[in-house]
């Protein structure tokens, strides 16, 4: 059997290149990740990444990292970090060293100053409300500004003492020459730079003008050598004005730009500016909240690499719309950790049982996962007091009921048949204890003479370790949180998005690091919290139940 990947799967964009590098178009793929350090990365940035830095690695050719670093106001070295952190955990790494576009200022200045001298840029001192009087609408062509016709001279002395700080910010902006009669909006003399006088993270006070997104980003692929610049469909209405800058100005590259479905994940929203809201509002705890659809809050919920990945190539590359339920990505990550996890067992709602037979009871080695016996063994420890999942009994039973009931036997995990024989109960009738005998001659084997359906974990209590367990569902209770733009989108936060529960774990896991992953026999996947753990106080953070519950509970 041959131990190949599968061959990717082909795409709208997988053909282009392929047609490129046929024809000789391209000798080599060059692609980039262009984010802007204003937030932490999401989803819908991860599914990016797969596709970006995944095209590269596949044809052999090259990735960048470049941070468009042209809002100073609301970019961060936190940010950035960040950024890198979360493209190395997904398990890629750039081309060289990480670019910015700060590191191209002199040059995009340079190409601004030659299309003032083509007569294609001019100063502009409209106000604001001005030219948006001017620009038009989706149906009205807008008209000309009355500063459009300023001439090649004035125009570079007025952008060269806007360079100088001799203009307050807003006072003036530098505009391409299009076509104010065009359909395409984005062609209507847009703004190129702008006046701001910000603190940037590399560039300190050096600059006080800045370039503007559109005309940055496609110079910036080309003194790159980029050849595929791939973004998604938002953009599309951008690529001519992207064709129109490199076509205009000297410069030997002319990326060619492809767009691509952006993703929209049902139960959660990917707006920069909404989970900042988010965050600033103390409606989660911080960006690696784990119920944030950050990459940083996943990887601290227990979402794997591989499981992230999965998800990436399941959902496809596409220009079809691309609404994803969360239950996809729940699926991915689920079927990647049945693999990886291994088993303990853990109680949540505990329910404490008394064996009435406990001496010489023994205890048994049990696999960590069934399928992997190089993941080791523990030792299951046994006690004369027990903890048992509440739910796991029920004085009086549904119809189909295979768990603990008064006078009814189970099996133990890995352990003894165990029967009920009393139920303790306080003065308000609430049960809080089960008085159980073992059959001693069942341990590793079935019972003689009677069969025994059910089977329930435990754990003994004399050697529980104490653990604090997150249990973290859906940040909100409607697929699509943010529809309705009448209505604000946290009144659609799931109020049972966390509870937090005092339980009870195998002794086996005290000395696990931050970010190991269990399966909690029956209850779902675990993984220990990356920033809250502690040695001897582990706290646990539900990362996706066994099965998908949500679909039916809200059924």
């Amino acid at each position: 059997m041959s131990s190949n990947p599968p061959a990717p799967v082909s795409n709208f964009i997988r053909s282009i290149i392929d047609a490129d590098l046929a024809s000789g178009k391209h000798a080599s793929i060059a692609t980039r990740f262009p984010p802007e350090p204003n937030g932490y990365l999401h989803i819908g940035h991860a599914k990016s990444i797969c596709l970006n830095f995944g095209l590269a690695q596949d044809y052999q050719g090259t990735c960048n990292l470049r941070f468009d670093d042209t809002n100073p106001e609301k970019e961060s070295e936190e940010y950035a970090q960040s950024i890198q952190d979360d493209v190395r955990w997904l398990g890629f790494e750039w081309n060289g060293q990480v670019r910015w576009a700060s590191d191209y200022f002199e040059a995009l200045y340079g190409f601004a100053v030659e299309l003032i001298n083509k007569g294609l840029a001019y100063v502009d001192d409209l106000t604001p409300e001005q030219m948006r009087q001017y620009r038009g609408t989706l149906t009205q062509p807008g008209q000309n500004s009355p500063n459009r016709d300023r001439t090649v001279a004035e125009n570079l002395d007025l952008f060269a003492r806007m360079k100088a700080g001799e203009f307050a910010d807003g006072a003036m902006v530098l505009r391409a020459k299009i076509d104010m009669a065009s359909p395409n909006i984005n062609l209507r003399d847009p703004v190129i730079y702008r006046i701001r006088r910000a603190h940037h993270i590399r560039t300190g006070d050096q600059w006080c003008i800045y370039p503007m997104y559109d005309y940055t980003h496609c110079i910036s692929d080309a003194l790159e050598g980029i050849t595929h610049s791939i973004c998604t469909l938002e953009f599309e209405d951008h690529r001519p004005l992207y064709d129109w800058v490199l076509d205009n100005i000297t410069i030997p590259c002319h990326p060619r730009q492809y767009e691509f479905s952006r993703l929209e994940l049902h139960y959660t929203i990917t707006s920069k500016r909404k989970l900042l809201q988010l965050v600033n509002e103390k409606k989660v705890n911080g960006w690696d909240d784990p119920r944030m659809p950050t990459i940083s809050g996943m990887r601290r919920r227990g979402y794997t690499p591989e499981g992230l990945r999965e998800f990436a190539k399941r959902i496809g590359v596409s220009k079809s719309e691309n609404i994803v339920d969360m239950a996809v990505l729940e699926s991915a990550v689920r079927d990647d950790l049945e693999a990886r996890a291994p088993r303990v067992m853990a109680i949540i709602n505990p329910l404490k049982v008394t064996i009435t037979n406990a001496d010489g009871a023994l205890t048994r080695e049990a696999d960590f996962h069934p399928n992997h016996p190089e993941f080791g063994k523990r030792e299951v420890l046994f006690g004369e007091t027990l903890f048992i999942e509440a739910d796991d009994f029920s004085e009086v039973p549904p119809p189909g009921w295979k768990r603990l009931t008064p006078g009814g036997e189970v099996r133990l995990r890995h352990s003894y048949v165990m029967r009920c024989d009393e139920v303790v109960k306080d003065a308000a009738g609430a049960v809080i204890e089960l008085k159980c005998s073992i059959d001693h001659n069942t341990l590793g084997k079935n019972p003689e003479g009677r069969k025994v359906k059910g089977v329930i974990h435990f754990l003994s209590c004399k050697h529980a370790l104490p653990a604090e367990i997150r249990l973290y569902d859906r940040l909100f209770n409607v697929p699509e949180p943010d529809a309705d733009r009448e209505v604000d989108f946290c009144t659609h936060l799931n109020p049972a998005s966390l509870t937090v529960v005092q339980g009870w774990v195998e002794a086996c896991v005290q000395d696990a690091a931050p970010e190991t992953r269990y399966q909690f026999e029956r209850l779902g996947y675990f993984c220990i919290d990356r920033r809250d753990h502690q040695p001897g106080k582990p706290v646990f953070n539900r990362t996706v139940t066994l099965k998908d519950s949500w679909a039916r509970e809200q059924g």
